[in-house]
C-alpha cells in the first residue's frame, strides 16, 4: 500500500483505533501540550468507547485540532479528521497524515466529495471521525460558529452514525487566528466540553433533500453553539454569521488575502 492511499483499517488497541503513527505523534506532541495548557475537561462520557461516531467542534484556532485530538485521544478514542488536503500534500506532514489514516479532502473542489466516499469507509471499519463543520476557522470577528456547511448532514444522515457535540474555548489563546505567534506562557486554560448525542433522526432518509440538508447542519451548529454561550457566559448573535452572504473567500486566511 501506497504512503498516499487513505486506509480504514478497523480500529485496535487503547485509545481505540491508534497504531504506530498516533503513538509516536502522541508521546511527542502531548507533554508539549501539557506544558501549556490547563485542560478543563467536561462530558467525556458522552464520548462513546466502541463503534462509528462523528463529533463535531467549532473551529477557532489551528491548534484546537491538536487539543481536540488530545481530548479525544486521552478519554478512549483516536480520531480520524477531514482535512484539508493541502496539508497532505506536505512532504513529511503528509506521511504523517496517510499514517494516521487521517482523511483528505479538496476543498472548493470537485473532488470534494471523495472526502465523504472516505469518512464513510472509515464509519463502517468502526473509527470516530472528527469534523468542523464550518470547514475553516470562523469568519466571525467575535469567535461564534458561523453557519456550516453541509457536509456533516449529509454524512450523519447517510450513515445514521452518532453526532457526538464538542466545544472548544481556549486554543484561541495558545494560537490566534491566523497568528502564527504562539502563546505558551503563562499556561493557558483549554475548555472543552462535550455534550450528548444530536438526534438528527427527523432528516434520515434525506441526504438528496439541499434543504434538508441546510436545517440538519443548523441544528448541529445551533447546539454547538448554546454549548459554547455557557462556556463563555455570553449571548451569541441572533444569526450566526453566513458566508454565503459575504464577500470574504470561502477558505484560506482572508485577512493576508486582504492585506495584499
Amino acid at each position: 500500500m501506497q504512503a498516499s492511499e487513505v486506509r480504514y483499517s478497523p480500529p485496535s488497541g487503547y485509545p481505540l483505533g491508534t497504531n504506530r503513527a498516533f503513538t509516536v505523534c502522541a508521546r511527542i506532541l502531548i507533554p508539549i501540550l501539557n506544558s501549556i495548557s490547563k485542560p478543563d475537561w467536561k462530558g467525556a462520557e458522552n464520548i462513546p468507547a466502541s463503534g462509528p461516531a462523528i463529533v463535531a467542534s467549532n473551529h477557532i484556532s489551528y491548534s484546537d485540532v491538536l487539543f481536540l485530538s488530545q481530548f479525544l485521544f486521552l478519554n478512549g478514542r483516536a480520531p480520524r479528521y477531514i482535512g484539508k488536503k493541502s496539508l497532505f500534500d506536505i512532504p513529511l506532514i503528509g506521511r504523517i497524515l496517510y499514517a494516521a489514516e487521517q482523511i483528505p479532502v479538496d476543498r472548493e473542489s470537485g473532488d470534494a466529495s471523495k472526502a465523504l466516499d472516505h469518512a464513510i469507509a472509515s464509519l463502517k471499519a468502526g473509527h470516530l471521525i472528527g469534523v468542523y463543520p464550518e470547514g475553516t476557522l470562523t469568519r466571525d470577528e467575535n469567535l461564534w460558529p458561523m453557519v456550516g456547511k453541509t457536509g456533516i448532514a449529509r454524512l450523519a444522515i447517510m450513515t445514521q452514525t452518532p453526532v457526538i457535540p464538542v466545544v472548544a474555548w481556549g486554543p484561541q489563546k495558545v494560537l490566534p487566528p491566523y497568528s502564527k505567534k504562539p502563546h505558551l506562557w503563562p499556561r493557558t486554560k483549554i475548555i472543552f466540553r462535550a455534550g450528548t448525542p444530536i438526534d438528527l433522526s427527523p432528516w434520515y432518509g434525506k441526504f438528496e433533500d439541499q434543504e434538508a440538508l441546510v436545517e440538519a447542519t443548523a441544528h448541529v451548529m445551533k447546539t454547538l453553539t448554546v454549548m459554547l454561550e455557557e462556556i463563555r457566559g455570553e449571548k451569541a448573535p441572533n444569526f450566526p454569521f453566513d458566508p454565503h452572504q459575504s464577500d470574504l473567500p470561502r477558505t484560506g486566511n482572508f485577512k493576508k488575502r486582504k492585506k495584499q
